[in-house]
């Protein structure tokens, strides 16, 4: 006789998936109830039979996944040289890396991997060369490596360090603090902080969150709204912590705190969405009665403070400047005829500047790759810091006393390399370079520019070994973004050998909609004008096609998050393109995307179905609504059970309603990952498994022998 609990679980198998599979390719896929409901847009009607996967903790929901993953997994078991891709990955991932080091207080502080450890540790010593000694060790936290360190932030005189820790990949953070004397953590414990900085002044911090879900809400799906600034006193419990700022007429306006590295002033950032610009508001940071002064209105334009000269601010901004610009501003006599322009706009985009020695170090962009400038405080040009190659940076921070700093490098070809920088002659040396089994000079890059379909000129960078054929039957790998004003760069991942040293091809292109050329750019690729960027994407399919890099038949496309919203819509308008397609942890329903966590904060990008002209051209290209009764790409799709940014709902709805139309022999996978979320913080074993399969199954389904 079953048991109980035997029995609820068959019924509800039962009642998600009736008494059939689907049959589809050779492949038996769960078929899932369809409910009724149906939304009328505008005149629209728009039915949503999935719609009860969005409570993707319940039972019903439960049972789908787990039957999903069983096909998945399945599938992915038949491949036969799965394991060999595996053994190859781990060998080749286990190399020592390290983090840029950074100079708090007395210590200077830097990551180490030593290969295979799931979480990087913090190490502290004296001096850069000197001896180290292990300081914060995230593995320690957890023992299959789901819990990871955030962001860590050092009090003025470096002896305190705030950090955040999120568990299973969630937007959920925990602040903690330790001492760094002796490197014993305190009591201070915060809890329901989300998209926050520690900002230090005195004997406490500021910080961000969110009220504490309601009791029998789902915290990793329910609506974040009415964020607020507080301030924690070390030793008080978070009950006590005194709130200093919050916009209840405004409930979903994000809010951060930031202070100088003087710790005079606190500075608050409001921003209405992703994409929008912010308000900035300061007060003297130990005036608690003090009221905020604000500098600007409106989200029309952005504003950062860079760092303070006594009591002016250093900004940058886009204001009358697209690709940015760095200005003086008092904030006593804030008005814009009043700023000091330190830095100009150039042709280059300007996208951060960091301080050190008393210098500017202005990161530019320049055709997608990095270039670096020093700066005096007055904005001369001392040094244009030479680089090895077109790249990405990191670093190039310090306090106001120090006379050397840190940066690492990386490109394509050119691994993680951690350079010591004098400012006072500009010249740069190696610090730490990682032992890694991988010889550059067996792989080459380049970048192209081709036309998209308005003629607009698209750059991509293409990456392969050297000597092999452009015959139109190398197995490719096409990576993009195009959104939110973010920007790509070249750097190196270790994961990607499994296809260079195979003689595949790599290619990033560029799209409209990120920021690699400014506001314009950006601009370029959202709202009404986003089926530009899926028309760039589209675009670097032809051209690898009829370039000869590869063929239809070998070409695989990958993106996540946003870049999972363009592959679904890639692949919908255009499943002849491409033999595989990944996407992943993306947003693929855009008329429900904004009713979850802090997707609401993406209508300044995407725009809302609940404005009936944004409607139109949302439906337009919304990946699960667009699915239709014909053939598409061999598709996996990949998301995470705790992935609370772009919750998995969207993975699921259009898994199933690809499995439901699909046609033809190519396998429609979803792979949900389990402790795991939008991908920061995932564990080194969990993204070695991932990369394996995502390799096995694009070489599995273009007849690849590994």
């Amino acid at each position: 006789m079953k048991s109980k609990n035997a029995l609820t679980a068959l019924s509800i198998s039962m009642a998600i998936f009736g008494n059939a599979n689907a049959q589809q390719g050779g492949l038996s896929y769960p078929t899932p109830q369809k409910g009724n409901v149906v939304d009328n847009y505008f005149g629209t009607k728009v039915a949503d039979p999935y719609r009860w996967m969005e409570n993707d903790t319940s039972a019903e929901v439960n049972a789908w996944v787990k039957a999903e993953n069983k096909v998945t997994q399945d599938y992915l078991a038949r491949i036969p040289y799965r394991q060999a891709i595996h053994d190859r990955l781990t060998d080749i991932w286990n190399y020592t890396r390290y983090s840029v080091p950074v100079h708090k207080g007395n210590h200077y502080f830097y990551s180490k991997n030593n290969g295979l450890q799931n979480q990087s540790v913090m190490y502290v010593q004296d001096k850069p060369d000197g001896d180290a000694k292990i300081f914060f060790d995230p593995n320690q936290l957890s023992k299959d490596g789901t819990v990871s360190l955030g962001g860590t932030y050092f009090n003025k005189d470096g002896t305190k360090m705030g950090y955040t820790i999120s568990r299973s990949g969630s937007d959920w953070e925990e602040i903690y603090v330790l001492d760094v004397n002796t490197g014993k953590r305190t009591n201070d414990s915060i809890r329901w902080a989300k998209f926050t900085d520690v900002a230090w002044q005195g004997d406490g911090f500021y910080y961000s969150r969110f009220d504490e879900p309601a009791k029998g809400t789902n915290g990793l799906v329910a609506e974040n709204i009415n964020q607020k600034i507080y301030f924690h006193k070390l030793g008080d419990p978070q009950s006590k912590d005194i709130l200093v700022y919050s916009d209840p007429l405004r409930p979903k306006v994000g809010l951060g705190a930031y202070t100088t590295e003087d710790e005079k002033y606190l500075i608050i950032y409001a921003t209405e969405g992703a994409s929008s610009g912010n308000e900035l508001f300061y007060r003297e940071a130990s005036d608690f009665n003090a009221s905020f002064i604000k500098i600007n209105n409106g989200f029309e334009f952005n504003f950062s403070v860079i760092d303070n000269i006594g009591n002016k601010f250093l900004v940058l901004t886009d204001e009358d400047a697209t690709k940015y610009k760095l200005v003086l501003v008092d904030p006593a006599n804030h008005d814009k005829a009043n700023w000091q322009t330190i830095i100009p706009e150039k042709k280059e985009v300007l996208q951060t500047v960091s301080t050190a020695d008393g210098k500017l170090f202005a990161h530019y962009m320049k055709d997608a790759s990095a270039l670096v400038n020093q700066y005096d405080i007055n904005g001369k040009l001392e040094h244009e810091v030479s680089l090895p190659g077109y790249g990405s940076v990191g670093g190039f921070d310090g306090k106001k006393t120090d006379r050397e700093i840190y940066y690492s490098y990386t490109s394509f070809t050119y691994p993680s390399t951690i350079f010591k920088y004098d400012i006072a002659t500009g010249k740069s040396e190696v610090f730490r370079k990682p032992d890694i089994k991988f010889n550059p000079d067996d792989y080459e890059s380049k970048q192209v520019f081709f036309p998209s379909k308005d003629g607009t000129m698209i750059p991509m960078f293409i990456v392969h070994k050297k000597g092999i054929k452009m015959d139109g039957k190398n197995p490719t790998m096409l990576y993009g973004y195009g959104g939110f004003n973010i920007s790509l760069f070249p750097d190196f991942s270790v994961s990607r050998m499994i296809l260079l040293e195979k003689g595949g091809i790599y290619a990033l292109v560029i799209l409209r909609g990120g920021g690699e050329y400014g506001e314009d750019w950006h601009q370029a690729g959202m709202l009404g004008k986003k089926q530009n960027v899926f028309d760039d994407f589209m675009g670097a399919e032809e051209y690898l096609i009829a370039n000869k890099y590869t063929s239809s038949s070998k070409l695989a496309i990958s993106g996540r998050s946003n870049g999972g919203l363009l592959i679904g819509a890639c692949m919908t308008q255009r499943p002849d393109l491409c033999k595989v397609a990944f996407p992943g942890v993306g947003v693929l329903d855009m008329l429900r995307y904004h009713k979850f966590t802090i997707g609401y904060a993406w209508a300044s990008e995407y725009g809302s179905s609940d404005n009936a002209d944004q409607f139109k051209y949302l439906y337009a290209y919304s990946p699960l609504h667009n699915l239709k009764e014909v053939s598409y790409p061999a598709t996996m799709v990949t998301t995470a059970d705790h992935d609370d940014r772009v919750v998995p709902a969207h993975s699921f709805k259009f898994a199933a309603t690809l499995q439901e139309k699909g046609k033809g022999d190519n396998p429609y996978l979803i792979r949900i990952d389990t402790k795991a979320g939008h991908g920061g913080g995932k564990p080194t074993a969990k993204q070695i498994d991932e990369w394996t399969d995502i390799w096995s199954f694009m070489f599995y389904n273009m007849g690849m022998v590994y």
